[in-house]
């Protein structure tokens, strides 16, 4: 077990993870999944453990808890970190563990048509984010990690910071949102500026910014351009400060849309960045072009979306329509 002064070994994942610059959503997740992978072997400590151990755990995730195989993957992430980053412990058995195939599913893509319907039910800020994701292909959570400064209104083009991969890329502002996002940072000029008044600290920076550039996160260009509705504690730093939007209000508010507006189909907040990129391949744009818009690593995802076309992957169509 831990050595006298030694942190927990929760605690050491929680430092490993910040130290390898992860996510607080990383983290916790980390932290979640390994907390049940030791209470599930009755709170033996992992050093004790071997491969049986963790191919039962993930066993009985698939079999027991009917877990997806994402889960199961993220799970089996978890602990390959921990022995790897957190133990130090290099077991050749633990990248040979099998990691649960997903299922091949196409994206579900709302026609304009329909994102007209869901977007009317849909406003403020609610409407700017979704018609952000939709109208230049962004994940829910870079639409609401977007700082004041990442909107370059004279170029008209978004700057996508840290994305999945921890890649940066640019993509296109639409120009008819131009005058809400104008609307949207004066709002966010006034909010911080009641901030300061009442004494909050400084915006969150990433990485080691904080301590370069102490005065930075007081700036209006590094302030959140989706800020929460109220100040909270930082459960890393304990610093009182304004984070970012909850991304679960969104995805509710997006839903909800979604049902008002009649329309039969699962989407979720995705569906906004998979109907964007669809429109673009149907609308003749080059599938490498699209990638990097999206920030895709390989064209392979991006080719997914050519299964979904309107006309068919190759153009292809059907015998009744050349015959009827």
């Amino acid at each position: 077990m831990e050595g006298p002064g030694k942190p927990k070994l929760l605690e050491q994942v929680r430092e490993r993870c910040r130290v390898k610059h992860y996510s607080i959503r990383t983290e916790q997740s980390y932290v979640h999944w390994i907390k049940r992978y030791i209470y599930f072997h009755n709170k033996r400590h992992p050093k004790e453990m071997g491969k049986d151990e963790v191919e039962a755990f993930l066993t009985n995730l698939a079999v027991v808890a009917n877990v997806t195989a994402s889960t199961q993957n993220l799970a089996l992430s978890a602990i390959l970190f921990l022995y790897r980053e957190v133990l130090d412990i290099k077991l050749p058995w633990l990248e040979n563990v099998t990691r649960a195939k997903k299922p091949a599913r196409l994206p579900v893509v709302l026609t304009p048509e329909e994102i007209e319907r869901v977007f009317a039910h849909l406003d403020g800020t609610y409407w700017l984010i979704a018609s952000l994701m939709y109208g230049s292909g962004l994940r829910l959570m870079e639409a609401l990690r977007l700082r004041v400064k990442d909107i370059d209104f004279g170029r008209y083009e978004i700057t996508v910071r840290e994305g999945k991969g921890g890649k940066d890329r640019r993509t296109m502002l639409p120009r008819s949102l131009e005058d809400k996002l104008l609307l949207q940072v004066e709002k966010v000029r006034q909010i911080h500026k009641q901030d300061r008044e009442h004494g909050a600290d400084a915006v969150y920076m990433p990485y080691a910014l904080e301590r370069k550039f102490p005065n930075a996160g007081y700036e209006l260009g590094w302030q959140y351009l989706f800020p929460a509705s109220k100040l909270s504690t930082d459960p890393r730093s304990q610093k009182y400060r304004r984070h970012h939007l909850d991304a679960k209000a969104v995805q509710r508010q997006i839903k909800k849309a979604v049902r008002q507006s009649g329309i039969n189909k699962p989407a979720t907040s995705h569906s906004l960045r998979h109907s964007f990129a669809t429109q673009l391949l149907e609308s003749g744009y080059d599938i490498r072009t699209v990638q990097e818009l999206l920030g895709h690593k390989d064209v392979k995802t991006t080719q997914i979306y050519t299964h979904v076309l309107n006309r068919g992957g190759q153009a292809v169509k059907s015998p009744l329509d050349v015959t009827g």
